[in-house]
C-alpha cells in the first residue's frame, strides 16, 4: 500500500510547531506523522520548499527508454531474444541494464516475448 503525502497545510503547521520551539520528534508525535522524515521536519529555511515531492514512477527507466531504438530494433530482428541476449547486447555497447528493467521495458510497450520450441514434438508418442 503506498502512503499518501502529507497535505502542505499539516505540514505548514508542523513547521511551524518547531520554529515555535518543539523538537522534530515532538511536533511529529503531536501531529501524528512520521519523524523519521527529515525533509517534512526541517523547517523552510534549511529545506526550501514544503511541498511535498511527487510520489511513484520509475526514476531509473529514462536511461533505458534512451536507447528504446536499439532494444526495438533488436526485438523485431530475432522475435525469439531472450532478456539475457538483449542484455547481453546492450553491455557491448557500453550500457548497462537489468534483466527485470528490460523485463518492464517490454511490458511498457505490451511486448511480450514468447521462445520458439526448441524440439518439435514426437509425432510417434503415445498419448
Amino acid at each position: 500500500m503506498m502512503t499518501r503525502a502529507v497535505s502542505v497545510d499539516l505540514r505548514q503547521r508542523v513547521v511551524a510547531a518547531i520554529d515555535g520551539g518543539l523538537s522534530c520528534r515532538q511536533a511529529a508525535e503531536r501531529f501524528g506523522v512520521s519523524g523519521q522524515r527529515d525533509p517534512l521536519a526541517q523547517s523552510p529555511q534549511g529545506v526550501g520548499d514544503i511541498v511535498p515531492k511527487r510520489q511513484g514512477g520509475g526514476r531509473k527507466s529514462q536511461r533505458i527508454e534512451a536507447h528504446a531504438q536499439l532494444i526495438l530494433d533488436a526485438v523485431t530482428a530475432k522475435p525469439d531474444i531472450t532478456l539475457a541476449d538483449l542484455r547481453e547486447l546492450l553491455k557491448r555497447r557500453g550500457i548497462s541494464a537489468g534483466i527485470a528493467s528490460l523485463w518492464r521495458f517490454l511490458q511498457r510497450r505490451k511486448i511480450t516475448l514468447k521462445k520458439r520450441q526448441r524440439t518439435p514434438p514426437s509425432k510417434g508418442a503415445a498419448i
